[in-house]
């Protein structure tokens, strides 16, 4: 996904809310963008997502992109599965996919219970799950959350932190805006600030994803079948005896890395998890 020379203003004699924007995030990218409030981080987001057209400069993306608007209408005349069915087939899912892909988020973020309750009638905080899980649902190329993180518990928000890396880990490339300056502090390859004068530029407070303690996760592979090649933090994969293989992966992506494996592959049996000798 790649930005050049990006401005955005509003009617010709408007000020230029973003100017000579450069940005590119590629596969597997978790980009923070931070800001001043009104200084236009939301706009560039828009931008991305195709909602705006930029006034000059080209945006260029990988595919389609999944956006969390920073406020979501939740008088929409829909249950929270009949939306999120709908989103999903707006994404070119078939109906069963997007059904499953619906049921297994609303179950994730603990509101499967809430399934057939209209939108209006469902609490702010349960609204801004769903509008989260109408996001995740397409995994898209590009991710793409604006405060997606406000008005959710804190159980929610790991959901979403981990929901994010997984992403990244699948090759998708997320771009995210929050106000809490630790948020994936240990998985953000890159970080940029949005200028009063409208410019980006980066900043120094990202950790890469490569950097951090590594955990080995050993597994018993009954069925001698090959991993899938695209896990979650591109693990290094070492066969043991027998049927078993150790994987080494960033801390970061230990859950992710473990819930993929343990649902993707239900044969699998994970026989130990710690951290790497010489770890700190």
């Amino acid at each position: 996904m790649e930005l050049t020379a990006v401005g955005k203003r509003y009617g010709r004699g408007g000020r230029w809310i973003l100017r000579d924007v450069h940005l590119a995030v590629g596969p597997g990218e978790l980009v923070r963008i931070a800001g001043a409030n009104g200084s236009g981080k939301s706009t560039l987001l828009r931008l991305v997502a195709g909602i705006e057209r930029p006034s000059t400069g080209r945006v260029v993306r990988p595919g389609a992109a999944a956006y969390v608007p920073e406020r979501f209408p939740p008088a929409l005349p829909f249950d929270a599965a009949s939306y999120l069915l709908r989103v999903g087939r707006v994404h070119g899912l078939s109906a069963e996919v997007a059904r499953r892909r619906a049921g297994e988020w609303l179950d994730r973020f603990g509101i499967a219970d809430r399934a057939g309750t209209p939108l209006s009638r469902l609490s702010k905080g349960t609204c801004q799950k769903v509008a989260v899980a109408q996001a995740l649902i397409a995994e898209a190329p590009v991710l793409l959350l604006d405060e997606a993180w406000t008005g959710l518990d804190p159980q929610a928000r790991a959901v979403l932190d981990e929901a994010a890396a997984e992403r990244a880990a699948a090759g998708g490339a997320v771009l995210f805006v929050d106000h809490d300056p630790a948020r994936l502090a240990g998985l953000t390859g890159a970080a940029y600030r949005v200028g009063a004068d409208g410019a980006l530029r980066p900043e120094e407070t990202a950790v890469p994803v490569a950097g951090g303690p590594v955990m080995e996760i050993e597994l018993d592979v009954p069925d001698g079948a090959p991993l899938p090649e695209r896990l979650p933090g591109a693990p290094e994969v070492m066969a043991l005896e027998g049927t078993a293989v150790r994987l080494a992966v960033s801390a970061g992506y230990s859950d992710a890395l473990l819930r993929g494996l343990l649902l993707g592959r239900p044969g699998v049996r994970v026989l130990a998890v710690r951290r790497r000798e010489g770890e700190r």
